[in-house]
């Protein structure tokens, strides 16, 4: 059986830096050696997750400190909630966490349309490169639990992955549902306690420390850290609906100006309607505040009937957002970006030579799809009946400028029914970075969507959740 994409090598096959993961067999004869021996493999150049696992073996088995353990709850059961989850349990924590649908990573089972980009492989330089807001922010806890790991974590358990153009990351069967069965599997075989279809209503502040929380039936729950991972606002049908950021007020904290992003653009010229469904690839995009340049990128776009898509311009939204708030925006295409406007002129005349005798709207077949044709011969403002070999050098030169510079009015974003992702969250300025910790109510921790971090496409943004929540997870240690 072929499979698309570039197989992962097998889980355990770690490169330096990198999570040193077992099999279970090796992980069931691990468990019967004394923990003493276990910490003794923890040589210099080995992978800290030995130090990470032997750790948590100690607690478990109560060596080292006497059996204590901390209770921690955790509020969302998405990307963040789980692996900060799964952070905690590995340390011997006592974890609960609090899901209020019926199944957990319900958002990640929509993502990638389906088959969840999980990560981008990219070297740690170019995620950072890839991150729109507070990119410095998540130094400390990407390093602490890299792209690479996840895709270690996610291999040990079951879940093989393969890379994409983009070095984007998805699993081999291309179903969401075989990452999330992973991290269940990881959070059981850890003992976390799953608690379904349980809202959280409010958390309890005792003496300006969080001391647990409350849920929606009136039950209390005390726990000695507090974890809140409940997403942003986007996708609310699967449970994103703000929660956190009441929280996060309520505890004192700032929470930033909150927009829709990686989300479609709606313009204002009628084009939209007239090529609604075309795809077009190889097209570079350009986003302008008057003359600034706000956004410029190659890749994929879509027309709708509203405005403009695909990834290319789901990406720029994030950049635009703000901006778009106060005043439309242009959008520039340049639909042959490969070429510059000489060589492309050059084009024209060859493709004129051969159909003389052709009308001008008879002519573009062999430059452009045929749906954007009548668009384009408007732009032009050439008589479409006009014969190519009448077509004035001057003419030819509008063609050009139309196909170089194909320009939309941006009057808006789309709402959160259709945002991959919030923009903006609770401020950074008062979150530990290296353990996602409230720099104001001791005890209280934030990890993933609800912080003010964002991407752009590609698997940044599930990665953001799961380094903010691991480090979420390993800052709540007792």
């Amino acid at each position: 059986m072929k499979i698309e994409g570039t197989p992962r090598r097998r889980a355990g096959d770690c490169r330096a830096g990198a999570f040193l993961f077992v099999s279970r067999k090796a992980s069931v004869s691990v468990m019967q050696k004394p923990v003493t021996e276990v910490l003794a493999r923890n040589k210099a150049g080995e992978s800290i997750f030995w130090r990470w696992w032997a750790q948590g073996l100690r607690r478990r088995t109560g060596e080292g400190n006497g059996g204590n353990m901390s209770r921690v709850g955790i509020i969302g059961g998405g990307a963040a909630g789980m692996l900060a989850a799964a952070a905690a349990a590995g340390q011997g924590q006592e974890v609960h966490l609090f899901e209020k649908n019926e199944k957990l990573g319900k958002k990640i089972y929509i993502t990638g349309k389906g088959r969840c980009n999980v990560t981008n492989a990219c070297a740690p330089e170019d995620f950072f490169q890839n991150v729109v807001t507070n990119g410095k922010f998540l130094y400390s806890s990407f390093y602490g639990f890299t792209n690479q790991d996840i895709m270690d974590l996610l291999e040990r358990e079951g879940c093989p992955l393969k890379t994409e153009r983009g070095q984007r990351v998805f699993p081999v069967s291309d179903k969401s549902s075989d990452v999330i069965k992973a991290l269940s599997n990881h959070l059981s075989r850890l003992g976390v306690n799953v608690h379904y279809r349980q809202e959280v209503a409010s958390l309890m502040i005792e003496e300006g420390r969080c001391v647990g929380l409350r849920l929606k039936s009136g039950r209390e729950e005390r726990f000695d850290r507090v974890i809140v991972a409940t997403g942003g606002l986007s996708y609310p049908t699967t449970g994103s609906t703000g929660d956190g950021y009441r929280f996060a007020r309520e505890a004192g904290h700032k929470v930033t100006e909150l927009s829709p992003a990686l989300v479609p653009f709606e313009t204002a010229e009628p084009v939209g309607k007239e090529l609604q469904g075309l795809a077009l690839k190889n097209v570079e995009v350009t986003v302008y505040k008057g003359k600034k340049v706000l956004y410029r990128e190659f890749g994929e776009m879509l027309f709708t009937h509203f405005g403009v898509s695909g990834p290319v311009l789901l990406s720029a939204s994030s950049y635009a957002a703000k901006a778009l708030k106060k005043e439309p925006l242009t959008l520039s295409i340049d639909l042959k970006p490969a070429l510059s406007e000489e060589q492309l002129d050059a084009r024209l005349v060859r493709e004129f030579e051969g159909q003389q005798n052709k009308q001008f709207k008879n002519s573009l077949g062999g430059l452009l799809p045929a749906k954007l044709i009548p668009v384009m011969v408007d732009r032009s403002g050439i008589d479409p009946e006009k014969r190519v070999n009448e077509i004035t050098r001057q003419e030819r030169r509008q063609l050009l400028s139309a196909l170089k510079d194909f320009r939309l009015t941006l009057t808006g974003l789309r709402g959160y029914n259709e945002a991959i992702i919030t923009q903006g969250g609770v401020s950074v300025k008062e979150i530990n970075p290296a353990t996602m910790e409230s720099k104001l109510v001791p005890g209280l921790f934030f990890a993933g969507e609800v912080l003010d971090v964002d991407a752009v496409t590609g698997g940044f943004n599930l990665q953001v959740a799961w380094s903010s929540g691991w480090a979420a997870g390993m800052g709540a240690e007792g």
